[in-house]
């Protein structure tokens, strides 16, 4: 009989290899969601109601998916609870709210860019709250991975400030760290499946005080959307980016985030943006600069450094653990 549960007496070892083609298939569904849902918002449907749509459906299908398989999931202590608000009202509600309404003041590269400066608010929780020292390689991969991104984002496009835009695109960069940490978090104790449930049915929630389901227009759903060169009814794009690109995004994001330390994962899923653009060239015909390629480059060499200071401190933490002339075993 097979099981799910370890067995007694072993631990989990984490998979760095594992974790990162989780966190690389995450950053791929989530880079494609702009794609999928913006001829849908091109129809006639808000922000407001994609994301609601999105997060909501996305809550149905994998509540229903729990219930049947497994059920115990939905089963919660009630010391569960904090860290479940906190990943579902910031993690999920929290991101998608701050997004767009950030992306109506600012210009959406600028606002990509204070999204993604998530890993550094990361390190600096990291080495001020957690008290851990961060080598210098990881500091510049992270430096090297935001000029990267810049590049990607073409922030020079259009640059005007505006002041609440700016605030909630840096609550955006907040509401993103607290997704990795959050999810680090109830990963690495407990059923990364039923942390996402559990966090998509408290962000549906919310989006759906904001944006309430019955206000989407049929019509809308309905019609034709132009998604390359095929023409899908809205309805299908809608429901293509609740299941591609939030249910198995969230899954695979914070399944990696048993593997990954945030500081990593979250440097490593800087590659969103660059399938964002790849997608939207390929699908939508929007153009691809050398400079975006050229970001692109550099934010890949900026994650590698950064998993390269990640496993130097983690050889460090593991000899001051280990005490001083003490046998393995």
């Amino acid at each position: 009989m097979v099981t799910e549960l370890p067995v007694r007496g072993t631990a989990f070892v984490p998979h760095r290899g594992r974790g990162t083609a989780l966190i690389l298939l995450a950053s791929v569904s989530f880079g494609a969601s702009g794609t999928i849902a913006k001829p849908a918002m091109l129809a006639g449907l808000s922000p407001e109601q994609v994301a609601t749509a999105r997060i909501g459906l996305a809550a149905l299908v994998l509540a229903v998916v729990v219930a049947v398989f497994r059920p115990r999931l939905l089963l919660l202590r009630r010391a569960e609870w904090p860290l479940l608000l906190g990943y579902g009202l910031l993690g999920v509600a929290g991101v998608q709210l701050c997004y767009f309404v950030s992306v109506q003041r600012l210009p959406v590269g600028i606002a990509i860019l204070l999204e993604f400066t998530s890993p550094v608010l990361i390190a600096l929780w990291t080495r001020f709250v957690r008290r851990t020292v961060l080598p210098r390689r990881m500091w510049f991969g992270i430096a090297l991975a935001m000029g990267g991104l810049a590049l990607v984002a073409q922030v020079w496009d259009g640059l005007s400030l505006d002041a609440l835009g700016l605030l909630l695109g840096l609550c955006t960069a907040m509401c993103s760290a607290a997704y990795f940490l959050f999810g680090e978090r109830g990963a690495t104790t407990g059923d990364p499946l039923g942390m996402v449930t559990w966090g998509m049915i408290i962000g549906a929630l919310v989006m759906c005080a904001v944006a309430p389901p019955w206000t989407l227009p049929a019509s809308v759903l309905a019609a034709p959307a132009a998604f390359g060169p095929w023409q899908p009814p809205v309805w299908m794009l809608v429901i293509a980016v609740a299941l591609l690109s939030t249910a198995l995004a969230y899954g695979l994001g914070t399944a990696a985030l048993r593997h990954l330390p945030a500081a990593v994962a979250s440097v490593v899923g800087l590659l969103e943006p660059v399938v964002a653009t790849a997608t939207a060239w390929a699908l939508l015909g929007e153009s691809l600069s050398w400079a975006q390629l050229a970001g692109a480059v550099v934010m890949l060499g900026g994650a590698t450094l950064v998993q390269l200071g990640q496993d130097d401190t983690s050889r460090t933490a593991h000899a001051c653990s280990r005490p001083a002339g003490s046998a393995s075993g």
